[in-house]
């Protein structure tokens, strides 16, 4: 079968992790192109993984060269920008979490992507990690009985770059960035059963200086089936990347746990180079981890979704369920900022879902 020709947007952190997926477990696609800002991160980028072309035009990109699916892993305020374009062009869009800003951005990349009959596909990759997949399994053979309660926590000290502290980019602090695994997997694990309220509480503990975004957050979920989801999500946790699950049944309970049992347990007087994401120091007792992009879902994900483009499937995480998180996190904010429940549906609209907690009387536009 042909392989696929990707266009990878961006040049960061998570393209990176995306680059390394399709190298090593995606041979179904070829990685043509990549774009960035600055053209000079472009062409570092290119030459460090060996793509062909780079451009610091998306617009020149999509014209100059021959793809099938453009990847989207650019700061949250661009996405409905390279989500158009990449729909106007007739190609698919895999997107990186969150899908968009506010939901009205999210309306908007949706029905562009449906009118130009091309797939959005949601990168969300808790819901491909083998463990969490193993976990789902456990609960279908009926090991933990009826579902009344799921758990779902990442946490570590902070983001990697800049641009995630500055709301105006970002839209949000913690919630926007992690809390949408948990939500996004609460919902896998639901077979998307509907959001009925919401109530969270969030704050800034760690990052004041840096960041008006919460960097602390708890969100409690009700789900039309009657179960409650709990996602806790933190940028002052120390001591590098957590990231965990709990299922609750009546029959049993399961846990699965990304990092700890994928790692070597290691000490060092003098350190080392790296360990996992968001470790900050390797001296001492550290858990070194192994196989980390596999082990958190990114190769299962976009293998997956390379192959809904070859086969002309429907994506197991699309668009629609992006904003269905978005609309999740904006009741979020908007029960930690009146201080109470929040029914869904829920579309208040504003510049970014974050002004519903920090100013929570003047949000609408």
């Amino acid at each position: 079968m042909k392989r696929v020709k990707v266009a990878l947007l961006g040049a960061g952190f998570i393209a990176d992790i995306h680059m390394e997926s399709y190298t090593r477990f995606v041979p179904e696609a070829e990685v043509v192109a990549v774009y960035a800002r600055n053209a000079e991160k472009a062409k570092a980028f290119a030459d460090t993984h060996h793509i062909a072309q780079h451009f610091s035009s998306i617009d020149e990109l999509l014209q100059q060269v021959e793809v099938d699916v453009v990847d989207i892993c650019l700061p949250n305020f661009l996405h409905k920008e390279a989500t158009l374009k990449a729909a106007a062009a007739g190609k698919h869009t895999i997107i990186e979490k969150p899908l968009a800003v506010t939901l009205e951005e999210a309306d908007e990349m949706i029905a562009a992507c449906e009118a130009a009959n091309v797939k959005l596909m949601y990168a969300e990759e808790l819901c491909f990690a083998p463990k969490y997949e193993r976990a789902r399994k456990l609960v279908e053979e009926g090991a933990v009985g009826e579902i009344y309660m799921l758990k779902q926590s990442e946490k570590h000290s902070g983001p990697h770059s800049d641009w995630f502290y500055d709301v105006n980019q970002s839209g949000g602090g913690v919630l926007m960035d992690m809390g949408c695994h948990g939500i996004a997997w609460f919902r896998w694990m639901l077979k998307n059963s509907k959001a009925v309220s919401v109530m969270a509480s969030m704050n800034t503990v760690l990052h004041k200086k840096r960041t008006r975004g919460e960097d602390n957050s708890v969100v409690i979920i009700e789900f039309e089936n009657g179960v409650t989801g709990v996602v806790e999500n933190s940028w002052a946790k120390q001591g590098g990347m957590d990231d965990r699950s709990e299922i609750h049944g009546l029959d049993g309970v399961a846990y699965a746990d990304l990092f700890t049992g994928n790692s070597v347990l290691a000490y060092s007087k003098n350190g080392y180079g790296y360990a996992m994401e968001k470790t900050d120091t390797t001296v001492g007792w550290s858990f070194c981890i192994f196989e980390e992009a596999f082990n958190q879902g990114y190769p299962q994900e976009l293998k997956h979704f390379i192959e809904c483009v070859q086969q002309d499937r429907e994506p197991l995480v699309t668009g629609k369920d992006g904003r269905a998180v978005l609309e999740i996190i904006y009741a979020a904010y908007a029960s930690a900022g009146q201080g109470k429940r929040i029914t869904l549906p829920f579309n208040q609209q504003v510049e970014k879902p974050i002004d519903l907690w920090l100013n929570p009387t003047t949000t609408t536009k």
